[in-house]
């Protein structure tokens, strides 16, 4: 039996969230739980797949995703065709702060997205995203490149940006491959059918699954850490079980278990599965991945630079 501790309040992140655990509190035990199993997937030299849904892009986590592709914390990264969208374009133009309440209509006159709470203007996004992505396809045109899967166009693309707050700078720089199995569902993919009208470019993504297996097959062991659901989760644990699932996973997730979606699915449902093993470490986190985020990563960060 194990007694339920009072925190204190303190400047110290990771210290902070020791003591959650020891607070036996909902979400906060759940959240130091994660960043554990974090730390034995880094010590214990696992592969670790980072899988997330591109609407955390717009926000300023963001910069927490790429601290773990610079720091090569993260070794494969799965996600969806908005992160290209979104960090492209950040790294051209600003997006801004707005309002869950704002009237949409408004917005829409005066030629604004809204994503949540962050806005941003149509030449901020879709306008800038279409002069940058034709303008790399050319170049790649030009080098005689004609087909190439997601991993090559996301490595071809990230060389040629300049901007260090960029995710896809640092997955270049340092050979992190990131996958796109839903590559046409964005701005991003739509450019390339557009750049294929009139050039024979395609997009193989066949090859990604080649090494999305070699991966997998060639890991003694596997960790996840999921943010969110949809394709990028699926696909990260749809390969794992392949070689009888996850080591260790991590989820975290605004979706409820009782609608039977995947994104729901809590952890002990891909054991079913053959996604995560029977004896991995693993914890399903409850809640808004733009708060439980940063401060498992400050934590888990820590950790790791003391050591």
């Amino acid at each position: 039996m194990k007694k339920v501790k009072d925190m204190k309040v303190s400047k110290d992140v990771d210290g902070l969230v020791r003591q959650m655990y020891g607070s036996g509190g909902f979400t906060a035990k759940k959240l130091a739980d994660g960043v554990d199993i974090l730390e034995r997937m880094v010590k214990e030299n696992a592969k670790i797949f980072l899988s997330f849904p591109a609407c955390i892009i717009s926000t300023g986590v963001r910069g927490v995703i790429r601290d773990l592709v610079k720091e090569r914390i993260a070794d494969v990264v799965i996600t969806t065709c908005g992160t290209l969208d979104h960090d492209i374009a950040r790294s051209f133009k600003d997006y801004y702060h707005g309002s869950f309440q704002m009237d949409d209509l408004e917005l829409k006159k005066k030629g604004f997205n809204r994503l949540g709470n962050i806005i941003f203007p149509n030449e901020n996004h879709g306008i800038i995203i279409e002069e940058k992505v034709q303008k790399f396809l050319e170049d790649l045109w030009k080098e005689g490149k004609r087909e190439m899967s997601s991993k090559e166009l996301v490595w071809e693309f990230g060389k040629r940006m300049k901007n260090e707050d960029s995710i896809i700078y640092w997955a270049a720089r340092n050979e992190i491959p990131v996958f796109i199995p839903g590559i046409t569902d964005g701005s991003f993919g739509s450019q390339i059918w557009m750049f294929s009208q009139d050039h024979d470019f395609k997009v193989d993504v066949l090859k990604d699954e080649k090494d999305l297996a070699d991966i997998v097959y060639d890991s003694k062991k596997t960790g996840g850490l999921i943010i969110g659901g949809g394709i990028s989760k699926h696909h990260t644990i749809w390969w794992n079980q392949f070689r009888g699932g996850l080591d260790y996973a991590v989820y975290i997730t605004t979706a409820p278990e009782w609608d039977g979606s995947l994104s729901g699915a809590q952890t002990r449902e891909a054991i079913t599965w053959g996604k995560i093993k029977e004896k991995a470490k693993h914890v399903t986190i409850e809640g808004d991945a733009t708060v439980i985020l940063p401060i498992m990563i400050a934590s888990l960060m820590n950790r790791l630079s003391s050591r």
